[in-house]
């Protein structure tokens, strides 16, 4: 039998009528009984004509959206016995097997010091081309729908930084040292100017632009540009224990929870309330029609864990 609640309102009657044969056919038996089936049973059939052959162009929407509609997988199921699924041979960003991304480097001196200036010195353009992503790949990536976190170790200075920024949780060292040294370099921190006054007070990051100062971790603790401090032993350790708590998550709400904060950034509070309560960002609609948030209400009434399937 189906729960009324995982259906949609227009099909309701149909599973509450549907619903009640089930239960009917469960019981003992007998001449009546069965005639009463068949009663329901033609009922039902006329019901589910009359419903789904005026369906209106949004109910067919809802329809194709319908929260127990089969999905690859289930097909896959009944074609072969034996299947799994290999992963791993698409980006971070598009593979759904891959929920969570650490950002570090090896060593203990550096984590990145930026822009490599000998060769800015023998002509290489500032403004120039660093493929998908932006430099190093991750600040201008669009749609970056999944936590990463990054783990400074050492030195992170100019894009070092503006890459750092770029994750959603940073970790760093107690050696860790920062600064945005380009305006001694006569160009501007380009993505540090936009990002960093709208993490940290106005001033404080407008003195970091300005003169270009190294500041060390618990500076950058002090005003929530990192979110712990740890040896340097520790620091790879502490930030896969970090990955290993949000893979556990729901991968979908961290979807919806990254597009709204990125989309909401320059919107009035109302106007991305208004999107987000009506469904008009994608990963708020695919999380509203998934399994996933029936399993979050299913697991804390059941007083069990959730399982999360991404779907």
């Amino acid at each position: 039998m189906l729960d009324p609640r995982q259906s949609l309102e227009f099909e309701r009657p149909l599973v509450e009528l549907e619903n009640k044969i089930g239960e009917l056919k469960q019981l003992a038996g007998g001449e009546l009984l069965a005639a009463e089936i068949k009663i329901l049973e033609r009922r039902a059939s006329r019901l589910r004509a009359e419903i789904f052959s005026n369906l209106s162009p949004w109910q067919k929407v809802q329809l194709s959206r319908h929260p127990l509609r089969p999905y690859t997988l289930d097909y896959v199921s009944r074609l072969a016995d034996e299947f799994f699924e290999l992963h791993g041979d698409r980006a971070f960003r598009d593979d759904d097997s891959l929920r969570v991304a650490i950002l570090r480097a090896e060593g203990d001196k550096f984590f990145c010091p930026g822009w490599d200036l000998k060769a800015a010195a023998a002509g290489d353009a500032v403004d120039g081309d660093y493929g998908v992503g932006g430099f190093g790949g991750l600040q201008e990536l669009p749609n970056l729908n999944k936590p990463v976190i990054c783990a400074v170790n050492g030195i992170c200075c100019g894009g070092g930084l503006e890459l750092a920024l770029s994750a959603d949780l940073i970790l760093c060292s107690e050696n860790a040292t920062f600064a945005l040294p380009e305006i001694r370099s006569g160009t501007v921190a380009d993505a540090a100017s936009i990002k960093l006054p709208k993490r940290i007070p106005y001033h404080v990051a407008m003195d970091l632009l300005l003169t270009g100062r190294w500041f060390d971790a618990e500076e950058a603790l002090r005003w929530g540009i990192v979110k712990e401090i740890t040896t340097q032993a520790d620091l790879l350790a502490k930030a896969w224990d970090l990955a290993r708590l949000l893979e556990s998550g729901p991968p979908l709400v961290y979807a919806a929870i990254k597009e709204v904060v990125r989309e909401a950034e320059n919107m009035r509070f109302q106007d991305a309330l208004n999107r987000i309560t009506k469904r008009q960002m994608p990963t708020v609609d695919k999380l509203y029609s998934s399994e996933d948030q029936l399993e979050g209400a299913r697991a804390f009434a059941e007083k069990r864990d959730p399982v999360w399937k991404g779907r």
